[in-house]
């Protein structure tokens, strides 16, 4: 976590931004690898794409179990592997020094991780000099999510036979600058936003993030009481800004609510102040059109979630969560 001088929680810039397919890094099928845990937002977003354009059998996945202070993101292997099956490392932190040494300097060891398998057998590890520093850290792809979603639904038709690759547009130029207007927002008040609330290390920092979280709630609640702005955020399309909010809203009821407990009032739940956009939650998880294939209900478990989510820093695990994570979608009018 990084703070102002005012308390309030600044996210660090993901480091590594490079593009597929390119020169360097083709699409190819079976040669890359996402790095990733089920607590994490950020990577939701990544499986639920993976999972809509048919990727699951084309990008292999690694599962980190936990997330350890002073260690990072480890392999425990109560959940995925005991240890990285690429490197024998136990930390993503340890992974992202062996194939990018110094790089923890200014940044993290997030995930997901997009990772590029045949670079990394190419070029084994070894100390860098001048001469082989730059063949060296060709390992690491990308860690930003929002850009590696881009690449999994632009690329993936030239891995995946088109037989099996749906006809779904997650940008649509007609929608493009609505769809980014509505993500650059939703980032700063909802994505972030809970986040902003419960690492903030001062009163006027958590104030004003809840006030913000709950304003860019506001936001949506009007947006899809439009019909026209129904099933989905833009109408009877399916687009990323949907993927993009998705794994924060499922989230919020059975975790970020916690933090949301300093002072009494704070801590609303979705289900009981935001209708229509518990509405669009729940049609979503339940949605299993051939336009979908249930790749949102796939993506989602809950006893992960709240399991990652009670270990995170600055959640009141004495608040009372709700004892379902998801009701049926009929029981909204």
């Amino acid at each position: 976590m990084v703070q102002n001088d005012t308390g309030e929680f600044r996210r660090k810039t993901s480091q590594f931004r490079s593009v597929i397919p390119s020169a360097q890094y083709p699409a190819e099928a079976g040669r890359y690898v996402l790095y990733m845990n089920n607590l994490c937002p950020w990577v939701h977003r990544t499986l639920i794409v993976r999972s809509l354009k048919h990727l699951d059998d084309i990008i292999e996945t690694i599962e980190v179990d936990s997330y350890a202070p002073g260690r990072g993101w480890t392999f425990s292997g109560k959940y995925g592997p005991d240890r990285d099956p690429i490197t024998s490392l136990k930390t993503m932190p340890e992974v992202y020094e062996k194939h990018h040494p110094g790089c923890l300097a200014n940044g993290i060891a997030s995930v997901p991780v997009l990772f590029d398998k045949k670079t990394s057998k190419m070029h084994p590890a070894r100390v860098p000099t001048p001469q082989n520093l730059t063949r060296v850290i060709d390992t690491i792809v990308n860690n930003e999510s929002s850009e590696i979603i881009r690449m999994f639904y632009t690329t993936s038709a030239s891995i995946v036979p088109p037989n099996a690759t749906p006809t779904l547009d997650l940008l649509p130029a007609d929608l493009k600058d609505e769809i980014e207007a509505m993500n650059t927002w939703v980032y700063e008040q909802v994505n972030n936003g809970t986040y902003r609330v419960g690492f903030a290390t001062s009163p006027q920092a958590y104030s004003a993030g809840v006030e913000r979280f709950y304003d860019g709630l506001g936001r949506l609640e009007t947006h899809l009481s439009d019909p026209a702005h129904r099933p989905y955020l833009f109408g009877t399309r399916l687009t990323e800004a949907d993927v993009r909010l998705f794994p924060t809203i499922v989230r919020f009821d059975i975790g970020y609510v916690g933090f949301f407990n300093r002072r009494p009032g704070d801590a609303k739940f979705i289900r009981d102040w935001y209708p229509n956009v518990d509405k669009w939650l729940r049609t979503l998880y339940w949605d299993e059109s051939v336009e979908t294939s249930g790749a949102f209900k796939k993506s989602v478990d809950f006893s992960k979630m709240r399991e990652g989510v009670a270990k995170v820093e600055g959640i009141d695990n004495d608040f009372k969560l709700p004892d379902i994570d998801i009701l049926p979608l009929e029981s909204v009018a």
